[in-house]
C-alpha cells in the first residue's frame, strides 16, 4: 500500500502525514501548534505565537524577490472531528489513520483533516523549502476555526506585514473564491419537566445512522438527510398513536456538520409494541424512497432499553417535538446574485437532553446580512410561540466579493496558463476567516483556493491526489508571480 510520504509533490505530503500523525481536534491544537512552532526554531524562522494562540512564522524573500509584495498563507490548525458509531477513536489522543484509495486520500472511519490541513501542509512546505521563489513571506495559522474561528476573531492589527493574503481552507479545484457566507450560531432552550412514567410500559431506544452527513457550508444544498429532523417527523408523525413518553432526545455532535446519527429514548405500552415496529419498517422505507438519490442509506434500529424512572410530561414533550419539526433546515434561498451559490441557510446540528431543559444548536450562514437577520426572526418568532428561548452568539461577517481584486486577477491568469482553460470565480456558502482578517486588515487583498475534498466534516471526507499537485503548481506559480511594490 502506498504511503501518504511517497505521494507527489512529496513535501507537501510528508507534512500532512505528519499532522494526521498529531491529534489537533477543535480547542486541542496544542500539541501540533508545538510541534510546528520547535519546527520553525530549528528552522530558524522567526516565529510569534499571538495572545489567543495564532501561530505567525516568517521567511525572507528568496534572493532577488525582496521587493515583492509581502504575501500571507493562510490555513487552520484544526480539523474536525466526527467518526463513525461503530468506530473506536479518540480524536484528542489518537492519530488519523489516513490511507490510499485509487486517486484519493481518506481515512478509516473518521474524518481526515485534509479540511485544513492539506493548506496547513502546503505552507509549511513553502516554508521549509530551499528552492521556492517567493517575496517576504508569512504563514498564519488559526486556532479553532471549525468550532467559532476563535483565532480569526482574536487576530489583532498589526500582527502582519502582508499586503496580500492568499487562503487555503478551499474545496474545489479549477474554482477561485473571493467571496464567503457570514453566519451566526444559535441556541434554543425547551425548558422541560418530568412525571413518573407508567410503571407498566416497555422502554425502547430508537436510533438513527447511515446518513452522509457532511458540511453545512458546502454540501447543504444537496438535499441530505438531517438526522435530528427525520426522528423529529417520525415522533411527530407517530408519538400520540403509540402512545410514547419521551425520555431524552439526542443528536449529531457540530453545529457546523449534518447530523449523520440521532436517537431518542421513550415508552410505551406494551401492546402498541408491534405497531412500532411496523410504523419503523415503514418509517425507513418512506425515508429511503425520498432520500433515493441524495442519502439512500438511512437505518433505523430498535432496541429495548432498561425502564427510566422518568419522563418528559405531556406538554414539555408536545412542544419539544412540535417545535422540532416546525424548525426549518437546509437551504433557506439561493443566490440571485451568483447562480447555484446557496444564499442563506439553517443547519438543525446538535441536539442534547439535561434535567432542566433540550438544547438545540443551530448554525445560520447567509451571504448578506439582511438573510441572516430573517432566519434570525424565524428562529423567535418559532420560540417565543413555543414557550422556548433562543440566544444567539458568536456572529462573524461574510467575506464581500471584490470583483476588481489584483490576486485574484493573478491567480486567474496563471490558472488559464497552466491549464489553459479558465478557473471558475466563485464565492462559497461554508464561512472562511477572510471575513473576519478583513476588520483588522480592511485593505488586505484575498483569494481563496484549494484541491478538490469530497465530503468535508463527515467520516467519508476524501482528498484527490491529483487536484492537490494541481494546486501545489498553482500556489508555486501564484507566489512566483506576486508584483513589486508600489
Amino acid at each position: 500500500m502506498t504511503a501518504l510520504h511517497e505521494l507527489q509533490p512529496q513535501a507537501l505530503w510528508q507534512w500532512f502525514e505528519q499532522i494526521c500523525a498529531i491529534p489537533h481536534p477543535s480547542k486541542h491544537e496544542q500539541a501540533l501548534s508545538q510541534f510546528i512552532q520547535a519546527w520553525a526554531k530549528d528552522k530558524q524562522l522567526a516565529l510569534v505565537e499571538d495572545k489567543v494562540g495564532n501561530l505567525i512564522i516568517r521567511k525572507p524573500a528568496t534572493p532577488g524577490m525582496e521587493n515583492r509584495k509581502p504575501v500571507v498563507l493562510q490555513a487552520h490548525l484544526d480539523m474536525v472531528p466526527q467518526k463513525n458509531a461503530d468506530k473506536v477513536h479518540d480524536f484528542e489522543t489518537d492519530p488519523i489513520r489516513a490511507y490510499v484509495d485509487g486517486d484519493w486520500v481518506t481515512a478509516d472511519g473518521t474524518t481526515l483533516g485534509a479540511d485544513n490541513g492539506i493548506g496547513m501542509a502546503s505552507a509549511l512546505a513553502v516554508l521549509g523549502a530551499d528552492d521556492i521563489k517567493h517575496g517576504p513571506l508569512e504563514v498564519l495559522l488559526t486556532i479553532d476555526e471549525e468550532a467559532g474561528m476563535t483565532g480569526a476573531f482574536g487576530l489583532e492589527a498589526g500582527m502582519l506585514n502582508a499586503e496580500i493574503l492568499i487562503n487555503t481552507d478551499s474545496e474545489q479545484e479549477g474554482e477561485i473564491y473571493m467571496g464567503c457566507a457570514g453566519g451566526v450560531d444559535a441556541q434554543i432552550t425547551v425548558p422541560m419537566a418530568w412525571q413518573a412514567p407508567e410503571p407498566s410500559n416497555s422502554a425502547f431506544s430508537l436510533s438513527l445512522s447511515g446518513l452522509k452527513g457532511g458540511h453545512s457550508g458546502v454540501n447543504i444544498h444537496l438535499g441530505r438527510g438531517n438526522a435530528n429532523k427525520l426522528l423529529a417527523r417520525f415522533l411527530f408523525e407517530h408519538g400520540d398513536e403509540l402512545a410514547l413518553e419521551l425520555t431524552d432526545f439526542s443528536g449529531g455532535s457540530l453545529r457546523n456538520a449534518i447530523p449523520r446519527e440521532a436517537s431518542v429514548g421513550f415508552m410505551l405500552p406494551p401492546e402498541n409494541v408491534a405497531r412500532l415496529h411496523a410504523l419503523v419498517t415503514q418509517f425507513q422505507a418512506m425515508v429511503r424512497a425520498e432520500l433515493a438519490i441524495a442519502d439512500p442509506e438511512p437505518l433505523l434500529s430498535l432496541k429495548e432499553i432498561p425502564a427510566p424512572q422518568q419522563v418528559m410530561s405531556e406538554e414539555a414533550q408536545n412542544t419539544l417535538i412540535d417545535l422540532l419539526h416546525a424548525c426549518p433546515n437546509g437551504v433557506m434561498r439561493m443566490s440571485d446574485d451568483v447562480p447555484g451559490v446557496t444564499e442563506t441557510s439553517l443547519n438543525v446540528g446538535v441536539i442534547s437532553t439535561d434535567k432542566e431543559a433540550v438544547t438545540i444548536l443551530c448554525l445560520i450562514r447567509s451571504l448578506i446580512d439582511s438573510g441572516r437577520s430573517e432566519v434570525e426572526g424565524i428562529l423567535t418568532a418559532l420560540t417565543n410561540l413555543a414557550g422556548a428561548e433562543v440566544e444567539f452568539s458568536g456572529a462573524y461577517p461574510g467575506w464581500k466579493p471584490d470583483t476588481a481584486s489584483p490576486v485574484m486577477a493573478i491567480v486567474r491568469d496563471t490558472y488559464q496558463d497552466i491549464y489553459h482553460k479558465e478557473p471558475v470565480i466563485m464565492v462559497i456558502h461554508a464561512g472562511l476567516e477572510c471575513g473576519l482578517f478583513k476588520l483588522p486588515y480592511p485593505d488586505m487583498d484575498m483569494v481563496s483556493i484549494g484541491p478538490t475534498i469530497r465530503y468535508p466534516h463527515g467520516p467519508d471526507e476524501m482528498v484527490n491526489i491529483t487536484t492537490v499537485g494541481q494546486y501545489w503548481q498553482l500556489l508555486l506559480a501564484v507566489l512566483e508571480r506576486i508584483p513589486e511594490k508600489d
